[in-house]
């Protein structure tokens, strides 16, 4: 059992340092926001680069890099939003934390049977479940907070999208690293290796992020 949860210490300290800078520029915005997303991008870039250089896979990083920018603009688009900026942004990274969370401790809780194990053996069913519901608690959480009841199922059903999302990038990224024969992504963040195997999950659920929020339109709520 204690093996289970031999790498929690770790990802706790390193969430204690990298949660609290990222909520504030969240909030913060503007050019704070701006730096932000060009560091991690900075970052994630030579990252996937080594990543595919040790592999000896010269095509390949024009296909990370253009999810990498593709994700980055989105963020750069839903914050720049006046009125619903800072609260989408806050919606969909607690969502996709929440859905890491809520994966990672059911996972280790009651294991089972292998969520696609060609492509990442250590991820099962029950951390799917569990961080899907984790994702909709959290959406549901803010949505009523920030609208009351009226559009808590839409709240929700924004938390679904985005939680599956999240496990989609997690899996992509996965079944990259697999194909180019690395573990992690780098050793950046200690108990979770890259800054990509700690941001994969948003880098996919951005794009439908801003998707949400283009169709509910400028200055709503992306649930909306």
């Amino acid at each position: 059992m204690r093996r289970r949860w031999a790498d929690l210490r770790l990802r706790v300290i390193s969430a204690a340092v990298i949660v609290p800078p990222s909520v504030a520029a969240i909030w913060l915005g503007g050019w704070a926001f701006i730096a932000l997303i060009a560091l991690a991008l900075t970052v994630l870039t030579i990252e996937w680069a080594l990543m595919c250089r040790q592999a000896n896979r010269p095509f390949l990083p024009v296909a990370g890099l253009a999810w990498m920018v593709l994700a980055a603009c989105s963020l750069l688009w839903l914050r720049a939003d006046p009125a619903a900026g800072r609260v989408n942004v806050l919606f969909l990274a607690l969502v996709v934390w929440a859905s890491d969370i809520g994966a990672y401790a059911a996972g280790r809780l009651f294991g089972g049977p292998r969520l696609a194990p060609s492509i990442s053996p250590a991820k099962t069913w029950a951390g799917a479940g569990g961080g899907l519901l984790a994702a909709v608690a959290v959406g549901a959480l803010i949505g009523l907070a920030a609208q009351g009841t009226a559009r808590l199922p839409a709240a929700g059903g924004a938390a679904v999208l985005l939680g599956v999302a999240a496990q989609v990038g997690d899996l992509t990224e996965s079944g990259a690293k697999r194909r180019l024969g690395v573990k992690d992504s780098g050793r950046l963040i200690p108990g979770h290796g890259g800054l990509l195997d700690r941001v994969d999950g948003l880098l996919a659920a951005s794009p439908v992020a801003a998707l949400l929020a283009f169709g509910a339109g400028r200055g709503l709520m992306l649930w909306s």
